[in-house]
């Protein structure tokens, strides 16, 4: 199911561009010259994602941001600025703009962007279907498993309380996905959800990265940078591979926990943030702390609630559940008519030992539905290494 993309710009010449390579990477394009078309288009629900230039004949772009705010269910906004409008573009992303890009439009950025607001209207359909089918809201992505049900009550709980959260779990478990459903069960669900790979960045870019810059702070430093931490105020900051941060940088973060401000790099002032810290490793953080590699308040700042998902190997009860639930995600996502799956497929796929936790069963059963003509997914239908699990 392609997302359709609301394109709001006066320059006809411009939203045409912009559709036409919205079209040529799978998105549908609308078009509207003006506040009062987009505001049509906005209330009839006719837009999934919506790129709002700031600058429109019949006003700002900023106060239809406003409106969107009030939609249910409101389509991400990716806000389009002249170059140096930082402050404007600060100001949307705390008034609940998703992204924002500066003219001239890189192409690749954009679609970039728009894949990202795609990622959110796609989960924010997975939320609603998993809130009709279950009482439970985390049923779809917990599991079964006694020790599951216990990360979903704590999960909650933290939700609601906004505390700092460590969550730790080999690669492929959900840390990222169960630090999204914390988001979406608490008073922070409609506010930005910031994601940073703390193992992706150099050593030398994450200071920036995360607490932005001013003009002139180093070298090819040409204008403000806002930082991610600034990008996520009244939100939630996820650092992902916390662990891959040096000592100096942790004595940063322990500081933003502790007190809630931080300074750009460069800069006098310091700022005030109002953001939830949820952090996660694929790492043994506190055998890290006992050989030095990682301080030892910042583990227990973190930890307020202390959350690890168990490989997939070790809950392999979960599997039928957890099929389940992907296949409705999936199927909402693409439009697939399967519904369910064989026993002896379930057999096969509980026969794996799961390297790849989660994600790979995910991507299993994705594979698998792409192969399947029939409403249940069979053994013939699994990938071979999974088919030569079960006798024939």
């Amino acid at each position: 199911m392609s997302a359709t993309v609301l394109v709001v710009d006066d320059e006809e010449t411009a939203r045409s561009f912009v559709s036409g390579a919205l079209s040529d990477a799978g998105f549908e394009p609308i078009e509207a010259g003006d506040l009062a078309q987009a505001r049509q288009a906005i209330e009839t629900g006719a837009a999934d994602i919506v790129l709002l230039d700031v600058v429109l004949p019949d006003g700002s772009g900023l106060s239809l941001l406003q409106q969107i705010e009030r939609e249910n269910p409101r389509p991400p906004v990716i806000l389009i600025t002249a170059f140096g409008e930082v402050d404007i573009a600060v100001q949307a992303m705390k008034q609940g703009a998703l992204d924002f890009l500066q003219k001239p439009l890189d192409l690749d950025q954009l679609i970039a962007a728009v894949e990202r607001a795609n990622e959110v209207v796609s989960l924010r359909r997975e939320l609603a279907l998993m809130r009709r089918s279950s009482q439970d809201q985390f049923e779809w992505i917990i599991g079964e498993a006694p020790a599951m049900k216990r990360i979903a009550d704590e999960a909650q709980r933290a939700a609601g309380a906004a505390v700092s959260v460590l969550i730790t779990g080999e690669t492929g478990t959900g840390k990222e996905v169960l630090a999204q459903v914390i988001r979406a069960s608490g008073p922070r669900a409609e506010k930005p959800f910031v994601p940073v790979n703390c193992a992706a960045l150099p050593d030398t870019m994450i200071e920036s990265e995360l607490f932005g810059h001013e003009a002139g702070a180093f070298t090819g430093a040409t204008k403000r940078k806002p930082g991610l931490m600034e990008v996520a105020d009244g939100g939630i900051l996820f650092l992902d591979e916390i662990s891959s941060t040096k000592p100096d940088m942790q004595a940063k973060l322990l500081r933003v926990l502790d007190e809630h401000r931080f300074r750009r790099i460069g800069g006098v002032n310091e700022l005030h943030v109002d953001v939830q810290i949820i952090a996660a490793s694929n790492r043994n953080l506190r055998t890290m702390m006992e050989q030095g590699t990682f301080r030892e308040d910042l583990y227990y700042r973190l930890k307020v609630v202390d959350l690890h998902l168990p490989p997939l190997r070790e809950r392999i009860g979960d599997i039928p559940s957890l099929v389940g639930s992907f296949i409705r995600q999936l199927s909402v996502r693409t439009g697939n008519p399967v519904s369910g799956i064989t026993p002896r497929a379930i057999e096969a796929l509980k026969a794996h030992n799961w390297p790849g936790n989660i994600r790979e069963l995910r991507h299993a059963v994705e594979r698998a539905m792409l192969f399947c003509d029939d409403e249940e997914i069979d053994v013939g239908h699994l990938s071979p290494e999974f088919q030569a699990l079960i006798p024939s």
